[in-house]
Order: C-alpha cells, then sequence, then structure tokens
C-alpha cells in the first residue's frame, strides 16, 4: 500500500510520526512561502503543508487531482485548530509529493450543496464524480453496513444464502419482463428474472429449508423515485413457519439493521393493520401513521340524505367518506385546483370540500345538509375554525383512494405552512396483512391474483375459493414504513391439488398454458413439498429510507434515469446487424 494511514484517522495521539496519505485534493490555500492542501479520501480530509523546496511543486496542484504524500504529523497553530473534523488538531508537514494524476476542472462543485444545486443529468453524466461528493459517499457506506448487517443476521439464524438464475423462462402474467433472445435455440427467449420466487420455492422442496440472497431483479417498468429497471432486494424464504414466525424473524432483521447502521433501537412488535382498516382509515394499504388525519366512513349517515349525490352513491352500493384537513382552510385557489386535479386523476368528477371561517360553513354543497348530519359531521372529524373537510362518494375502494391521496397532498401542504411536522426520522413500522386474496378485473371478467397466485388463503376462507373468490384472504403481508412498502410476501401454497386448482378453477388460466409455465413446480410439489412462506424486502428503498432521502437514484452507485437511460456510458444503444444476424432477429424502429 502506498500509505500508512486514512485521511480522518490521524490525532493528537500520532504527533511526531512519519505518514504517508494518498487521495484527492480537496481544496488549495496559497498562504505566501506555504501551500495547504486539504487531501481527501474514502474516509475523510487531513491538511497537509508544503513549504521550502515543495512549494513550487505543490503550486502546480488543481482540485480533485490524486497525490500521495509522505511526512511528520505536527500539531496546527492554536488559531489553525479545526474542532469540525477529527483530524482537526493536526497536520502533514510533506517531504515527499508524488502526483498520480492532475484533474480538469469538474464540471459542478462535489459538495453536498453544489452537487444538489445542478441538473440530477449532469450529476449521473458524471457519476463518478457526483460519488466523490460527501453525502453520496455516506449513502453508499450506509448501504455496505446494511447489507452487512442483513448477512449477519441470516446467517445467525442459520440460512444458507444460495443464488438463483437471472436468466429464467417468460412468465408474461407478471410484470412487463426484459427478453434475453437465444441464440443456439433460433426464436427462443429467456427473461431476466422479475423476483427468485419459483426457484426459492423449489429451494424449499430441496430440502434447504432456510435461504436468503441479496438478489438482483429486473422490471421493465416505467421509473419514478421508488423504482428502477434492475433494482436489489433482500429474497428470503423459510420451510416450517407460520406468518407469525414471519413477522418475528423479519423484525429482529430490522431491529439489527437500524441498531447497526443509525444505532437506533426499533421497539418491536410492529403493530399491524388489516387491509381494510389500512384503506378506511388511511385511502391507501401503505399507510403513513407519522400524522393522524383519518379517512371517516359517513354512508350510514347520508343513506337517506337530501344531497342525492351522496345518497345515490351509498344506494349504488358505494361509500361516503371525509377527511378533516385541520388548519387548512386559508388553502389558495391553486392549491385546491391542484388536489381536485388528483382526485379526477383517480376516477373523481371533482373534490367537495366544506371551508370552516368565522364560525361559517363554506360550500355550494352545504345546503343541502340536514342539522342532523352537519352536528355528526361536526361531532366525529372535531370541525373547528381554520378547518376544511373533504368529502369523496365513489365505490368503497376508489372512495378511499380518492381521499387517501388527498390525505398525503394537504399533509404537505399543511407542512409548508408549518401547522404539522413530519419527522424523517421518525420510524413508524406496521405491518398490513389480511389482504385480498383475489380481485376481479373488469376489462377481462375474470379474477387476478391480488399479489401473486402462488399465496395461500387464509384456513378459515379457503372453502370460499369456489363460491366467492373475493371474499377469501391471503396470507400475505407487507411491511410498511413511513408510507413506502419496504417488503411483501406470503405463507406460499405447497399442496400440489389447491395450487392447479387456483390456477385452473379461479385464474381460468387453461390446463396447457399451466403446464408449460408451471408444470415443473406442481411435479416439484409431488415429490413431498413442506409448508413454507417467505418475504422480498426491497434493499434500495430500505437504504433511501435509512440515508434520509426520497429517490433510491441516490443510494445505487450507477442508476438509469426516469427514461431508463445511463447517462454516463451512453446506454442503451443499437447493435450491429451481425448481431443480430447471429441471435436470429431483427428490429423494427417506428417512426419518430
Amino acid at each position: 500500500m502506498q500509505r500508512t494511514h486514512h485521511c480522518a484517522q490521524l490525532t493528537k495521539a500520532n504527533l511526531g510520526a512519519t505518514v504517508s496519505l494518498a487521495g484527492w485534493v480537496d481544496s488549495i490555500r496559497d498562504h505566501g512561502g506555504i501551500i495547504f492542501v486539504d487531501l481527501r479520501d474514502r474516509e475523510g480530509v487531513t491538511q497537509v503543508k508544503f513549504d521550502s523546496a515543495l512549494r513550487a511543486q505543490a503550486a502546480h496542484l488543481k482540485d480533485e487531482s490524486v497525490i500521495a504524500v509522505t511526512g511528520k504529523v505536527e500539531p496546527r497553530p492554536a488559531d489553525m485548530v479545526n474542532r469540525s473534523l477529527p483530524t482537526g488538531e493536526v497536520e502533514i508537514d510533506a517531504t515527499t509529493l508524488v502526483v498520480h494524476n492532475i484533474s480538469d476542472t469538474p464540471p459542478f462543485p462535489l459538495t453536498d450543496a453544489g452537487g444538489d444545486r445542478v441538473n440530477e443529468d449532469l450529476r449521473l453524466t458524471y457519476r463518478y464524480l457526483d460519488l466523490r461528493r460527501p453525502k453520496m459517499r455516506r449513502n453508499l457506506a450506509v448501504r455496505h453496513r446494511a447489507t452487512k448487517s442483513v448477512r449477519d443476521y441470516f446467517d445467525a439464524q442459520g440460512f444458507y444464502e444460495i443464488e438463483t438464475p437471472a436468466l429464467f423462462k417468460s412468465t408474461p402474467e407478471g410484470a412487463r419482463e426484459y427478453l434475453v433472445p437465444s441464440r443456439i435455440h433460433p426464436g427462443q427467449f429467456y427473461a431476466l428474472s422479475q423476483s427468485p420466487q419459483q426457484f426459492k420455492q423449489i429451494l424449499m422442496v430441496a430440502g434447504v429449508e432456510k435461504y436468503f440472497q441479496i438478489a438482483r431483479c429486473f422490471r421493465d417498468e416505467d421509473l419514478r423515485a421508488d423504482r428502477q429497471m434492475e433494482f436489489t432486494q433482500i429474497d428470503v424464504e423459510v420451510s416450517f413457519i407460520d406468518r407469525e414466525g414471519i413477522y418475528a424473524l423479519f423484525e429482529g432483521m430490522l431491529r439489527k439493521v437500524w441498531k447497526d447502521v443509525l444505532n437506533h433501537d426499533l421497539p418491536t412488535p410492529f403493530p399491524r393493520l388489516t387491509y381494510k382498516d389500512a384503506m378506511n382509515r388511511y385511502g391507501v394499504d401503505k399507510p403513513d401513521t407519522r400524522f393522524a388525519m383519518e379517512l371517516v366512513d359517513f354512508s350510514e349517515l347520508f343513506k337517506t340524505s337530501g344531497f342525492k349525490v351522496f345518497a345515490s352513491t351509498v344506494a349504488a352500493h358505494g361509500a361516503v367518506k371525509a377527511l378533516n384537513a385541520k388548519g387548512l382552510a386559508d388553502i389558495t385557489q391553486g392549491e385546491t385546483t391542484a388536489l381536485e386535479e388528483v382526485a379526477k386523476s383517480l376516477g373523481a368528477k371533482g373534490l367537495a370540500f366544506i371551508k370552516v371561517e368565522n364560525g361559517e360553513w363554506k360550500s355550494p354543497i352545504v345546503k343541502f345538509f340536514s342539522d342532523a348530519e352537519k352536528a355528526e359531521l361536526t361531532k366525529r372529524l372535531n370541525i373547528e375554525n381554520g378547518d376544511i373537510i373533504f368529502f369523496a362518494a365513489a365505490p368503497w375502494e376508489r372512495a378511499c383512494a380518492i381521499l387517501g391521496r388527498t390525505r398525503l397532498e394537504a399533509a404537505q401542504l399543511l407542512v409548508k405552512r408549518g401547522k404539522l411536522s413530519i419527522r424523517a426520522d421518525q420510524w413508524n413500522f406496521l405491518w398490513v396483512v389480511d389482504f385480498p386474496l383475489m380481485s376481479y378485473d373488469e376489462e377481462r371478467g375474470s379474477y387476478a391474483a391480488t399479489h401473486h397466485p402462488f399465496t395461500a388463503p387464509v384456513p378459515e376462507d379457503a372453502g370460499l375459493l369456489d363460491s366467492d373468490p373475493k371474499a377469501v384472504r391471503g396470507q400475505h403481508y407487507d411491511v410498511v414504513l413511513n408510507g413506502m412498502e419496504l417488503g411483501g410476501g406470503s405463507i406460499r401454497i405447497h399442496q400440489p391439488a389447491l395450487q392447479k386448482k387456483v390456477f385452473e378453477d379461479v385464474l381460468k388460466i387453461p390446463a396447457d398454458v399451466v403446464e408449460s409455465r408451471f408444470g415443473y413446480l406442481l411435479k416439484a410439489f409431488t415429490y413431498g413439498a413442506p409448508p413454507h412462506g417467505g418475504i422480498a424486502f426491497g434493499l434500495d428503498r430500505m437504504c433511501a429510507l435509512l440515508c434520509g432521502t426520497t429517490s433510491i437514484r441516490d443510494v445505487i452507485a450507477f442508476p438509469k434515469t426516469q427514461k431508463a437511460q445511463d447517462l454516463m456510458a451512453q446506454s442503451p444503444t443499437p447493435v450491429t446487424a451481425k448481431q443480430l444476424k447471429e441471435l436470429h432477429i431483427s428490429t423494427v424502429v417506428p417512426p419518430q
């Protein structure tokens, strides 16, 4: 090694020692006869002093140049001590200087503030420079520590880490896949694995019992702040376990990660909410419970209301729900319009509301309410001056979703006004459980698995699979943190007859298609499949929350943009005609 210490290591205990450091020039200060350089490596910064013979050589250095120095550790003069640095009481009096590379001027400042001010596309084009910023280095370190903590936890629990193939078969009923043409088998394709789901179930049949993997997965879907086309998940499967065992196992994992990375003690067990309760109270199956503002159902109250919009909705078996955004009566017209547009995007015709100002209820719909209805609204919503009440009248799930999104938008407006505090370092974990096993697809006129077709039904509901599949709850569970789904899983079907029934009788997948897509799995189950269950955690999302960022791109070394491009390497790119010919495929590029 060309160095004896890293740049955050030296203290007064090293005074008098001759040391060697290497790294990047963080800054240069010319004080006439002496040049001071803050030398930076991955761990931190140390001040280096160049005088006499080395001054002329150091004068040619530029920020971000790569150098190595040797010298003696000396105390800094009292007026130059920097208490904010671990090395702030010492400096290196350099006796040798090796210049490995002189840097060009970077296209943006490599400070946290400087990088945050520039367009993200520029940062991604020069990702190797962006990753030099202190914040990005910290993010990579947090990701490393979190991943190591996970590995240590599962190793201590007796798990095997096993890699499963990235090249799998196409399963079109899932998310859109990345297809890989086969050169050896013309006209046939692999698919990049969206999840190790079927392989890890096969591993349970193989008697592995406890499997985990830090798995790379791929989905060809639109990107956003919490989604990438290639992502990493903590993938786990366990034999002879029930839901309670899963809850305890993964609460233990999260406790260890938060302790190891943040030195924070998470309280366990986590609260649990059924899917129905989460939707009824928060309007979403991944609720942010750091603030209240819960939805309230008024369907029964408005069943015979003089306001026909509400009454007719209830008569059609829909729901009338409301929420009180306390203190938001000062909402502007522009903010109101934005909320209405959000509601319309979710299927609403508009967004009814009542402002309460100076003791007066202000809204065109108030005249249709009876005194009894207003009294009940006041009581159950705790209506006071300065509040605004939002309503949604629609089929139950849609009404929940409209107000659930309104709740989040209203909360942000209150935060901007300083009327609500939502702390990024408040860790409100919960389990959301008892999801419906099946949902009905109106367009297809058939049932679809709410999560995936391998989820086992809750035992007491299994008898309803033939008569009322929508009423069957699945043994599915999601881990939610501060409004973000961190992971989800289920206890699996392990009986071949039940799995075949779900495929063919409930989902109406033709028998030949079931055989071609899942035949090997069903056959494996006939050779003694143990009861088993598992979960997949989004490592990228977990690290983003640990780092206090809203975008998983900030915790991935080389992410893609929202247009699915790598700006640094400039991919994707066309390939040659020879490559396409070898793969027995041709391309048709749509006109621009």
